[in-house]
């Protein structure tokens, strides 16, 4: 199904379909992302592309086909299980932070390793190291309605790497910031790759985020040209 590689890929996906009631969303998806590669996601409004990074994500489910991350078949996890490896191996990054208004910044970051049941000391240093690399040093006792939305969302990339995750998926990252947060945001997720050896999957309507990527994927009526 996936071919022979010369080194383990971190993501495969094979034959995804998805169907919400009457109406084909995905039709036969096949996809390998290798360890490190940054790949974007294109294609017209209503085309899939937010339905497969979820469901590659592990957020939903398949209605068909394999999906395997870091050689773990994450498909045929149950939801215990899925939701336990989604937070140790997977991290995410949306449009929107969803960050807690209530929480500083490093409260924020802190909690996908309190979830995980992480040791508090390792999850704290870690948060404050990637704080730190993303410029928020000073700024991680804030809360996010004293950040401005560039800051906001690189709190979110934070939180998204908390917990040491090896592949990151994100679902226009940039579409609520303004061209210079966006262009800062583009940077550094060359910057963490090259740091942490990160592999991303981004869905975009973003031009020059796309032409970024090491590859460029396009999504046409349910299936990657």
């Amino acid at each position: 199904m996936f071919g022979i590689m010369s080194s383990s890929p971190i993501l495969q996906a094979g034959n995804i379909h998805k169907a919400y009631g009457d109406i084909e969303v995905l039709k036969g998806i096949d996809l390998v992302v290798g360890r490190g590669e940054i790949v974007s996601v294109v294609g017209a409004s209503g085309a899939g592309k937010s339905t497969l990074l979820h469901i590659l994500g592990s957020l939903d489910r398949p209605d068909e086909g394999k999906i395997i991350i870091d050689e773990h078949v994450v498909s045929s996890l149950n939801r215990s299980q899925l939701a336990a490896f989604r937070n140790s191996q997977i991290g995410f990054v949306f449009q929107f932070h969803n960050l807690l208004p209530e929480f500083t910044a490093f409260e924020n970051v802190c909690i996908p390793g309190y979830i995980g049941r992480r040791k508090q000391a390792e999850v704290e240093a870690r948060a404050k190291e990637l704080l730190a690399i993303l410029g928020l040093g000073e700024r991680m006792h804030h809360k996010p309605s004293q950040l401005s939305g560039g800051e906001q969302q690189r709190t979110a990339v934070a939180r998204a790497l908390v917990n040491s995750p090896q592949i990151v998926f994100a679902d226009e990252p940039s579409g609520n910031l303004d061209s210079h947060s966006a262009e800062e945001l583009h940077r550094l997720f060359f910057d963490l790759r090259e740091r942490l050896n990160l592999s991303f999957v981004i869905v975009t309507h973003n031009p020059v985020l796309a032409d970024m990527a090491d590859r460029k994927l396009t999504i046409e009526d349910g299936k990657i040209l």
